[in-house]
């Protein structure tokens, strides 16, 4: 079956953020790229794949939109395959990033971790086991 689009615009996550700015600044520090700024909407990539935020402001229909307060643990977490986590693991001690599960081998044949963003999304990096 052929897909409708190209594989890397399905599935792709919106993240509502309270500052963008912030937000923006938090995922390039990480190693995203800035596609394209609308203001209060903005493209990111990660080897082609888009990662969107959008403050409420960018949803013109719905007056009222408000972003929680970040949980303690992100409800979700998107994951970024890395030839080498561990470069990703001094990364994210060097710019401070708030980590919710430490890097470990996994049953699960990936070596991997999980920091969340500044309103609790969770980004997993993670490298294959056998790549090591």
């Amino acid at each position: 079956m052929s897909g409708y689009v190209d594989p890397t615009e399905q599935l792709v996550t919106e993240i509502l953020v309270r500052d963008i700015r912030r937000s923006v600044d938090f995922y390039t520090r990480l190693g995203f790229e800035l596609l394209r700024d609308g203001g209060d909407f903005v493209e990111l990539t990660w080897e082609d794949h888009r990662l969107f935020l959008a403050e409420p402001s960018a949803f013109h229909e719905v007056g009222d939109a408000d972003v929680a307060a970040p949980p303690r643990f992100p409800l979700a977490n998107v994951r970024v395959m890395v030839p080498n986590v561990d470069d990703c693991w001094r990364r994210v001690n060097e710019i401070g990033a708030r980590i919710v599960v430490p890097i470990a081998d996994r049953y699960y044949g990936l070596r991997d971790f999980t920091v969340a963003d500044p309103d609790g999304f969770g980004v997993r990096f993670a490298s294959t086991l056998d790549a090591r």
